[in-house]
């Protein structure tokens, strides 16, 4: 398994213009959201104890796996990423339980998905996942990184995948022109 500051770096790499992180931060809460109504949707609990009022589904161990993933890369940004994640599995939860959960799910996925590829053509260059489809994990697990970096945390972190990425980048680019 590639380490956090691989991944992310990965990630950065083509995600360094920031009006194109700007409409992430837009873009992959909502499809994040919009997945769970999804997952919500999925008509299978794995284990049901009604005495105990306790259910979990498919977006609870959906979930709980994403979370080990992100453990094992980073305690603390896992530990918000919890923190993210439970007001989303709630309000996902109680959308799904709409008569058109599923119709609002599709279309904040569709709207959401538009907003990420405007960003990208800011940032002109493809998302992650095109290359590696585990950066569709890394995307939350970026922004989380960035807002501890704002917020003046995690600098050293920082420190280990800005030049990474900006490596990277440069990388990407030569290529691309050398395919040309």
């Amino acid at each position: 398994m590639k380490s956090a500051v691989e991944q992310l770096a990965r990630y950065k790499s083509v995600h360094l213009n920031p009006n194109n992180i700007k409409t992430h931060f837009v873009g992959i809460p909502m499809i994040i959201w919009s997945l769970f109504v999804m997952l919500n949707l999925i008509p299978v609990n794995l284990v049901v104890l009604p005495e105990q009022g306790i259910s979990v589904n498919v977006a609870d161990v959906f979930t709980i796996g994403v979370l080990i993933y992100y453990v094992m890369l980073h305690l603390r940004l896992a530990l918000g990423m919890l923190l993210f994640i439970v007001p989303v599995l709630y309000t996902s939860n109680l959308v799904a339980q709409h008569q058109y959960g599923l119709w609002i799910a599709i279309a904040v996925f569709v709207l959401a998905w538009v907003i990420q590829l405007i960003g990208h053509q800011y940032e002109k260059a493809k998302p992650a996942f095109i290359d590696d489809l585990n950066q569709l994990l890394i995307g939350p697990f970026f922004l989380m990184a960035e807002i501890y970096f704002m917020l003046g945390f995690e600098k050293e972190l920082n420190k280990q995948i800005t030049p990474l990425a900006i490596t990277k980048r440069r990388e990407l680019e030569a290529a691309r022109k050398a395919a040309v």
